[in-house]
């Protein structure tokens, strides 16, 4: 209306003395702003980290600290070293130099969740909690929410399943390069040990409606108002997680700097800035769309071969406690008994076409975090199955839970498929042990 009609133009007045609320507009940003409204954190799981984690402390009581890194040489399975950008968190001495992936997070539905987070080195970030929702401010979103040096997230979950945290800072670049970890939502006593339960070990549980499968026991059917924690949740005994994800090593070489792809600000942020006088890669590199991985990993581990193989993992990787929020034993290469309940979390962190298989049947209970079947949602979409052998096929940032229980002995492999994303060509076929004994 004010450019049609003079007479409602709106006076717009500077920014200067306001840098915390525009932050978002500057680069690297004058100051971060204050998380609004700060609430208690009522999480548990730092503490819990601190008290049973070798050398770990909890620096701000109830907060999950994160230092997003610049500029981390890691080693490949041929030897040669390539620049990663990776996360921290300062608490807990395995992690305190960045990981690749970055340290999963886990948080009981419903409690009071703050992250304090420092960007280290600049230009700015951000952390996007993928998939969940929380106010504007604190969710991350890079040019709509606001970019940082510092700042306390601060949110509440409400639905137990498999997300992810990120940098949404330069997202294409900076998601590749490293800046990403694994989130859980688990249920709301998931840390209370006042019913006996070994907290940082299995059995533990997760949402699912699998009342029209009776061949996973201990699922608890009752209504999520009854005040039942373990409603619609099964008990699994055995976790795994797969992060899928690759690596073109061009990029690493031509793109290796935190400003390479970041505007050149103009006095009027936001209006005439220029995103190529920041370009300083060595021929000039700003092609994100020409992207063609020659590494591939699985939660930071190494296929180890070139394109055009077949390549498997060691059996028997796990996941160090320090770096799963203090739980011991979830592993990579799956390794259970027979009648146990194995729960698989996968999550597509690769820019090409993925496809997984198993070599039994699987049954898929939640997509992108969300419980299929489970209330509100259970009117629209339902548990099923996916026969051994047939593809589940996943694209970036998409998240599955899978269930399957085995009654027989089994040495077999899982098996991640990589194909070119515009070309559909056969890039790797990754393989991952599984052995039910």
């Amino acid at each position: 209306m004010s450019f049609t009609n003079p007479q409602h133009q709106i006076a717009r007045r500077s920014v200067v003395g306001h840098e915390g609320e525009w932050v978002k507009s500057f680069d690297p940003p004058q100051e971060s702003p204050p998380t609004p409204e700060l609430l208690i954190p009522t999480n548990p799981v730092p503490k819990f980290v601190a008290e049973t984690i070798p050398g770990a402390t909890m620096q701000i009581p109830n907060n999950q600290r994160v230092h997003l890194m610049h500029g981390r040489d890691l080693t490949m399975w041929d030897g040669r070293k390539l620049r990663f950008f990776l996360i921290s968190n300062p608490d807990v001495p395995e992690t305190s130099e960045g990981t690749f992936p970055g340290p999963t997070i886990r948080v009981p539905r419903g409690v009071v969740f703050h992250s304090y987070v420092e960007a280290h080195g600049q230009p700015a970030h951000t952390i996007h909690w993928h998939g969940i929702e929380p106010t504007a401010m604190n969710d991350g979103v890079g040019h709509t929410s606001m970019e940082l040096g510092e700042y306390t997230y601060q949110w509440q979950p409400n639905h137990i399943g498999s997300y992810f945290y990120h940098c949404h800072r330069s997202t294409i670049q900076h998601f590749d390069f490293g800046l990403y970890g694994f989130l859980i939502v688990e249920p709301p006593n998931a840390y209370d040990a006042s019913d006996g339960k070994n907290v940082g070990g299995y059995p533990r549980r997760t949402a699912a409606n699998l009342a029209k499968y009776p061949n996973f026991p201990g699922f608890v059917g009752s209504s999520l108002e009854s005040g039942n924690p373990h409603a619609m949740t099964v008990p699994y005994d055995v976790e795994a997680l797969w992060v899928i994800d690759d690596i073109d090593s061009v990029w690493r070489e031509q793109a290796d700097h935190a400003h390479q792809t970041f505007p050149k600000m103009g006095d009027e942020p936001g209006v005439n800035d220029d995103f190529h006088k920041n370009d300083r890669g060595s021929y000039d590199f700003f092609a994100f769309h020409d992207y063609n991985p020659d590494y591939f990993v699985v939660t930071g581990v190494n296929f180890p071969g070139r394109i055009g193989s077949t390549v498997s993992i060691r059996p028997g990787l796990t996941v160090p406690a320090g770096l799963n929020s203090g739980v011991a034993g979830m592993q990579i290469s799956i390794n259970a008994k027979r009648n146990q309940t194995v729960l698989v979390r996968l999550l597509c962190a690769a820019y090409t076409k993925i496809k997984i298989t198993f070599p039994v049947d699987v049954v898929v209970i939640a997509v992108d975090g969300r419980a299929l079947g489970v209330p509100p949602f259970g009117r629209y979409n339902q548990p099923y199955t996916i026969p051994g052998g047939e593809p589940i096929e996943m694209s970036t940032a998409q998240r599955m839970d899978v269930l399957f229980r085995s009654s027989r002995s089994l040495s077999s492999f899982g098996q991640i498929e990589y194909r070119h994303h515009l070309s559909d060509a056969f890039l790797i076929n990754g393989r991952i042990p599984i052995v039910i004994k």
